[in-house]
């Protein structure tokens, strides 16, 4: 019986691997997490951070934090990049850092980045905070179990001024993420899932002042549900950015997974300050209060260097 409650939990963990890359509201300012090919996207070194808390009062509610670091070389032929993410969903708990390199393609008045990342990835599992509804069950870990899991990806960025377009693998190995070798039948269960990721985005001019940029970033795994988020902004005076997602998801008997406001302040030439709040709209909204990002992102670069590229 104890066998059979240990695959059901595994197959219940399985049915979530859509959330087994964290999904950003604000992705538009967060491109390198998803997609190697960014690092070669701007003439400049750029930092930012991002603090993301899912599901707020949902007891193991997702909280995830990322760090990224771009910059050219070689005569702004190509980049380089180094990207660091946390995720904590209850007991689990998961770092991974990411080394990049893009080398950029000119094609008329826009540029192709080409990126390749390799990947090392700490994952565990802290035995002790789920509440067992057996004690001393021998087949259930004791303390925290962890396991260290190498991989790679690849991205293709297509920028311009006036729009991007980017396609991407972050993870391409499948590796085995169950801590339950000893078990045959399930050993197989909770496997890493190839995430692709298709994001795009232009920029048009409403008048001398405000500017209209929508986005779009798809995502793909197997055997999930099909995701997406639309993202629409206002930007006034290249300063104050105001816009809305909707996020598409959830129960097929949803009408989507979240609606998200999102508002940016260009606070220097370099300093960009961003902050959403999700309004959840599955079923889930009922034992949550919605989610919140901030993001921070600074860039190096000589004054008056950041005009419309700045928008991507």
């Amino acid at each position: 019986m104890r066998h059979y409650l240990i695959i059901l939990l595994l197959g219940v963990a399985g049915l979530l691997q859509a959330q087994q890359d964290v999904q950003y509201t604000q992705f538009m300012f967060n491109k390198l997490a998803l997609n190697p090919g960014y690092a070669v996207s701007t003439d400049y070194p750029c930092i930012s951070c991002l603090h993301r808390s899912q599901w707020l009062g949902l007891e193991g509610a997702p909280t995830s934090q990322s760090f990224n670091i771009r910059f050219p070389m070689y005569e702004r032929k190509a980049g380089f990049g180094l990207s660091i993410n946390h995720d904590n969903i209850g007991p689990t708990d998961s770092w991974s850092l990411s080394g990049i390199y893009a080398y950029r393609f000119p094609m008329g008045k826009s540029n192709l980045g080409v990126g390749l990342q390799g990947t090392i990835r700490s994952y565990s599992v802290d035995w002790s905070e789920p509440e067992a509804l057996q004690s001393g069950d021998g087949i259930i870990p004791m303390g925290i179990t962890r396991r260290m899991l190498p991989n790679f990806g690849v991205g293709l960025y297509l920028s311009s001024p006036k729009y991007y377009v980017g396609l991407s693998v972050p993870h391409i190995l499948n590796n085995d993420l169950s801590f339950f070798d000893s078990i045959n039948s399930v050993s197989d269960f909770n496997n890493e899932q190839m995430h692709a990721f298709l994001m795009a985005g232009m920029v048009f001019e409403v008048n001398k002042n405000i500017d209209f940029k929508p986005a779009l970033l798809m995502k793909y795994t197997q055997n999930t549900p099909f995701d997406m988020d639309i993202h629409g902004s206002l930007i006034f005076y290249d300063k104050v950015w105001a816009g809305l997602t909707y996020r598409l998801g959830g129960l097929h008997d949803s009408v989507g997974e979240s609606l998200d406001a999102v508002v940016q302040l260009q606070i220097t030439q370099g300093l960009r300050l961003g902050i959403a709040y999700d309004f959840t709209l599955s079923r889930v909204r009922t034992v949550n209060s919605g989610t919140y990002e901030v993001m921070l992102d600074y860039c190096f670069s000589k004054k008056g260097a950041l005009t419309n590229p700045r928008f991507f």
